[in-house]
């Protein structure tokens, strides 16, 4: 990528004001035509979302789409339709445990209408409150039950696949436990045990960025620093640590782009989060300083991946080691090209990566780093300034999708691929909608002078 360092939120206003003129009009027309006893809409084929059962975590983009909409244009139409949603589909997900999910699908909903009513910009009711509070305590607690020991000292939040396995993705997910502590909840086990959601916190962000993070410093044949592996397996007998994995990459020792994304915008976001906290806050848990170490590290590493392995608008292959990528030879000087016939882009997981460079970039000009600040914070506005425009943005009005070229799983094969081509495109996915979304109400608000949401506010 090169970040353009011209940039600045007030310049993308004009683009977010016209990407917003479509969205609406695209959340409003998946509400009419889905129907939720179909499952959870998760990507388009041929412009239509559909649905691909695998885990249900898609379901809170749906309605968060929805939420951010009336967050950016005041319409109270999406409120509405997000409120009432939310009330009547996402119980299951706040006591869903068989998933790694929970912030996905219980922060989109719930802890954005949470927030908006705390920045009054939807009337206070404290009956309402408590209800979008209560399900975020359950969530958390219910999410940090899902838990596996390690040998090292630390455990972690295992994933869907089972005791076994440590995702990438659970780096973003793992807010809602944050979000659960600052409401003062804790996960109550055997003999009423209280279990630190905020330990529990930390034990995940400490195990990920030792074993799905790398470094360059000789773990395998293949450690280049930021290279992030979608799974790690650990022997659920002894807790030691067996091999890196991939469900979605291509292969363990190449980067699935969208686990790095997880994985950047995660920490960014703790890292913003634990700016807040006392070191009497985190001292059951080791020092302040030490933790906001690991964290830092395994955020820089991701972010200077992710800038040396995308193109120079910001958008990357699906997988840094996939076999087409090669043919490329340096991209990061190079325009993206997502009807390319040899490598499908990701433009889902430029989106993530575009907030977690923005958090990022916050992050250490509020540390007086000027130089890291504005390189991240241009990174951001890079990415945005792609997504605003075609071939990303999706301004067919049939077409469901908002953000195009987003790839959900391609070694299972279920990404559409058009007629007369040889790989994916032209589609979209819930969680990339979802997070471009995201990204232009976070540099809108900036844009605006509006507040900054914080998941821990």
């Amino acid at each position: 990528m090169k970040p353009d360092q011209d940039l600045n939120a007030q310049q993308l206003l004009p683009a977010i004001q016209r990407f917003l003129a479509l969205t609406g009009a695209k959340i409003l027309d998946l509400d009419n035509t889905w129907d939720p006893d179909r499952g959870t809409p998760v990507f388009t084929q041929q412009g239509r979302y559909t649905t691909r059962g695998w885990t249900e975590w898609t379901q809170g983009f749906q309605y968060g789409c929805a939420i951010l909409q009336y967050d950016m244009t005041d319409d109270a139409r999406f409120l509405a339709l997000g409120r009432d949603c939310t009330i009547a589909h996402m119980a299951p997900h706040v006591s869903h445990i068989g998933v790694h999910d929970h912030g996905f699908n219980n922060l989109s909903t719930y802890g954005n209408l949470r927030r908006l009513m705390l920045e009054g910009r939807i009337p206070h009711d404290q009956r309402e409150l408590d209800f979008y509070e209560l399900a975020i305590k359950l969530s958390g607690a219910v999410q940090a039950a899902r838990w596996t020991e390690t040998a090292y000292g630390t455990g972690f939040i295992h994933s869907f696949n089972g005791p076994h396995s440590l995702f990438s993705d659970t780096m973003r997910s793992l807010r809602i436990l944050g979000t659960a502590h600052q409401l003062g909840h804790a996960l109550m086990g055997e003999g009423d045990k209280r279990i630190s959601l905020l330990g529990r916190l930390i034990e995940h962000a400490q195990t990920n960025a030792r074993f799905n993070v790398y470094y360059g410093e000789g773990r395998d044949a293949f450690d280049t620093p930021g290279r992030v592996v979608h799974e790690s397996i650990f022997n659920v007998h002894d807790g030691q640590y067996r091999c890196p994995s991939t469900q979605q990459g291509y292969t363990p020792f190449s980067t699935w782009t969208r686990g790095l994304s997880w994985v950047l915008t995660g920490y960014a976001e703790q890292l913003e989060y634990f700016a807040t906290l006392s070191e009497a806050d985190v001292e059951p848990f080791g020092t302040k300083a030490d933790l906001v170490q690991i964290m830092e590290k395994a955020a820089l590493a991701t972010a200077e991946f992710h800038i040396a392995n995308s193109f120079a608008d910001g958008v990357p292959f699906w997988d840094t080691g996939a076999p087409g990528v090669a043919s490329f030879g340096a991209i990061t000087d190079q325009p993206s090209n997502p009807y390319n016939d040899v490598e499908p882009l990701d433009s889902s997981a430029a989106a993530i990566c575009g907030q977690g460079y923005l958090r990022l970039g916050n992050y250490y000009l509020s540390k007086g780093d000027e130089a890291k600040g504005t390189r991240y914070r241009a990174a951001a506005f890079t990415i945005a300034r792609a997504l605003l425009e075609e071939p990303y943005l999706a301004v067919d009005p049939q077409h469901q999708g908002i953000t195009l070229h987003a790839i959900y799983h391609r070694p299972n094969g279920w990404d559409y691929v058009p007629q007369g081509r040889k790989i994916p495109c032209g589609e979209a996915a819930m969680w990339g909608d979802y997070h471009t979304m995201e990204l232009m109400s976070l540099i809108k608000r900036e844009a605006e002078d509006a507040p900054y949401p914080l998941f821990f506010q």
